[in-house]
């Protein structure tokens, strides 16, 4: 998983930069000065805001670590009470790190099936952002308008210089590169989205009105990465020695001998509590014979990929790693009880996404035809 743990660091890089440059705190700051008296439309900026760092990156994490403290501030703001707000900023988070382009189970589920990482980008963005709007709307929906003065007050101040062209210009160059190598695949040379990240980067500091410390905030990057990383190093380790021992062999045989409704009826249960025992290990060491299986049935397989890596994330705030929900808990210095606050408040949105998902993945043929997945 080296290239794995290199898109992780440089797309996490990229956002930290960002976020020191002062563009996050530009963004959030513009949308509470513009959008303060219409609640909605403020929502679905901030959702958008939410959802950009886990798109790019792959990681709740990092979507927590870089925007969720200043999201956070602003749902303050509206008033929505304290387990509703890390509710949402966790479910967010696991949206965004369902939605395309960078899905990490989806990447390492499809590579050890020999699958090739296309066609997921509808499926995973059809499930993620409406589990997103469904958070969003159900936890934070009613309420007064934002208290603008309140907002801004617990927002950190913006550098002097910037402006919407700065800020939109890192995200161009992403996408510029990004499509580039699609519309031009024999032209164009083959960047990877590591190198695609750090010019993004470089772009960053270019564009920012203040000098940026590089080393302090590379440095910031790896350390808040290092447990992260270490998780996907010890999943390829952990996957390498249950090859060799059987151990695999046996759970992907165990998985594919059981009749297709169990599955269905339970793998909505199975798939998040196993994402947090086992992290991201669960993607191969399921994904794989799960997508064997549902081939071979005649389903869609990347339909139902898509379906089981959006079912996945909702189970990182369960013990006993709960890295994003831990993360949540701390960027919003959350002081109720994780359970019977926190994750008893976020229980009915994820029980919609784990209906919807199941849902896709039973009728996978027929939404495959329709979403062309």
């Amino acid at each position: 998983y080296f290239d794995v743990c290199l898109i992780f660091m440089t797309a996490t890089f990229f956002m930290a930069l960002y976020k020191e440059a002062g563009g996050v705190a530009f963004i959030v700051r513009r949308i509470v000065i513009n959008f303060h008296n219409r609640r909605s439309v403020c929502l679905l900026l901030l959702v958008l805001v939410m959802m950009i760092p886990g798109a790019i990156t792959g990681s709740g994490a990092t979507t927590v670590l870089t925007v969720g403290s200043l999201v956070g501030s602003v749902l303050l703001a509206m008033d929505v009470p304290a387990n509703k707000r890390v509710a949402l900023i966790f479910l967010l988070a696991a949206m965004s790190a369902a939605c395309p382009p960078i899905n990490l189970w989806a990447m390492m589920a499809a590579a050890g099936a020999n699958m090739p990482y296309v066609g997921f980008a509808r499926p995973l963005g059809l499930l993620s952002v409406t589990g997103a709007l469904f958070a969003a709307f159900w936890l934070a929906g009613k309420g007064k308008p934002v208290d603008m003065h309140k907002a801004l007050s617990t927002l950190p101040e913006v550098p002097e210089g910037w402006n919407w062209y700065r800020a939109g210009a890192p995200f161009l160059v992403l996408a510029a590169l990004v499509l580039a190598g699609r519309a031009f695949p024999y032209s164009f040379p083959v960047l990877g989205l590591p190198l695609i990240f750090m010019i993004s980067a470089l772009a960053v500091f270019v564009i920012s009105p203040s000098r940026l410390p590089l080393f302090r905030v590379a440095q910031h990057t790896v350390k808040i990465l290092l447990g992260l990383v270490s998780i996907m190093v010890v999943v390829g380790v952990l996957i390498q020695v249950m090859t060799l021992s059987g151990v695999r062999g046996l759970l992907s045989l165990a998985v594919v001998t059981l009749p297709l409704s169990v599955l269905f009826f339970t793998l909505w249960m199975i798939l998040p509590i196993s994402e947090g025992m086992l992290q991201y290990a669960v993607a191969p060491l399921f994904g794989v014979p799960l997508i064997m299986l549902f081939n071979m049935k005649g389903l869609d397989p990347v339909v139902s990929l898509a379906a089981w890596s959006v079912m996945w994330p909702l189970g990182d705030c369960l013990p006993p790693t709960a890295v994003v929900g831990r993360a949540a808990v701390m960027e919003l210095d959350f002081e109720g009880d994780y359970y019977r606050g926190f994750v008893k408040t976020a229980l009915p949105v994820m029980a919609f996404i784990l209906l919807l998902s199941t849902l896709f993945m039973v009728y996978s043929k027929e939404i495959s035809q329709v979403i062309g997945g």
